[in-house]
């Protein structure tokens, strides 16, 4: 008898902070492609993003850890966080596939609007090799350039993707930092836990 393949989500991204709309998704795709488990991956230093604002890794890890703790599917990981450097996705995907071995599938999330930016990505056809994506389509994508965009990607890069439809969900790192600059609620925004450890840390105050 084969093992069983097992089925492995990523999620990566600044989480600057991880707020309810990154668990919503990531769970919905666990539900809908029967996923054995997502990762949750705080970047470390990400060669296309500003760090200006961006909260110290540790921070960021510890309130991605302390959001994912209620839900036994989701794990977090301090993967490219303690890499020195930039953090490219190939090198985690290369990670994740020696911890993980063979015997799994990788499947990284994205959202839909990431489909035009994969082949700025380093070795990008490399990382076509070792995961398969999952697009999340909310509502308001050009679903018609998305599969214009994902018909040629797979056509001629033998890239493996899928989509998912999920609600809207209109929720923003970036409007949570500045609520919490003006002094204004965060809750139901994040999770309880959270916005409880942004304000003992006073993170994103100034």
């Amino acid at each position: 008898m084969k093992n069983k393949i097992e089925k492995i989500g990523v999620s990566g991204g600044t989480f600057n902070p991880i707020h309810m709309g990154h668990l919503m998704v990531a769970e919905m795709v666990r539900d809908s492609f029967g996923l054995d488990k997502v990762l949750f991956i705080p970047s470390g230093m990400p060669p296309h993003k500003n760090l200006g604002g961006v909260a110290c890794a540790e921070h960021r890890f510890d309130m991605v850890q302390i959001a994912v703790a209620s839900n036994p599917y989701f794990i977090e990981s301090r993967i490219e966080i303690d890499r020195r450097g930039y953090t490219y996705t190939v090198d985690t995907l290369k990670n994740l596939r020696e911890i993980y071995g063979n015997n799994t599938s990788l499947y990284y999330i994205i959202g839909a609007d990431v489909l035009n930016d994969l082949l700025t990505w380093r070795s990008f056809e490399e990382v076509f090799k070792i995961c398969e994506f999952i697009a999340v389509l909310r509502p308001g994508n050009d679903v018609q350039a998305f599969n214009n965009q994902m018909k040629y990607l797979k056509d001629t890069y033998c890239a493996k993707i899928h989509f998912i439809n999920t609600p809207q969900i209109d929720i923003s790192s970036t409007e949570i930092r500045d609520r919490v600059k003006e002094g204004r609620s965060i809750k139901y925004l994040v999770p309880d836990a959270v916005e409880e450890y942004i304000k003992l840390n006073r993170l994103y105050t100034q």
